[in-house]
C-alpha cells in the first residue's frame, strides 16, 4: 500500500463539535500516523498526516 492509499484503510471519526452544514473535521488513524481531513470534501480533499506525538501535543494545547 502506498502512502497515498493509507486514507482508505483509516477508521475515520467525525468531530463531536460540528455545525448543521457539516463543516467540521474528521480524524482517522493508521499505524504510525494520525490523519485529519475536512468533511466538506467528502473524502476527496487533502489529508493532513501527523505523528501520534504531534497529535497528542495539538489536542492537549486546544483542551488547555
Amino acid at each position: 500500500m502506498s502512502s497515498n492509499d493509507n486514507t482508505l484503510s483509516a477508521n475515520w471519526r467525525k468531530a463531536t463539535y460540528s455545525n448543521a452544514e457539516g463543516s467540521c473535521i474528521e480524524a482517522g488513524s493508521v499505524p504510525g500516523l494520525v490523519l485529519v481531513r475536512d468533511t466538506t470534501q467528502h473524502g476527496r480533499g487533502l489529508v493532513l498526516r501527523v505523528t501520534p506525538a504531534d497529535w497528542d501535543r495539538f489536542t492537549a494545547s486546544i483542551k488547555g
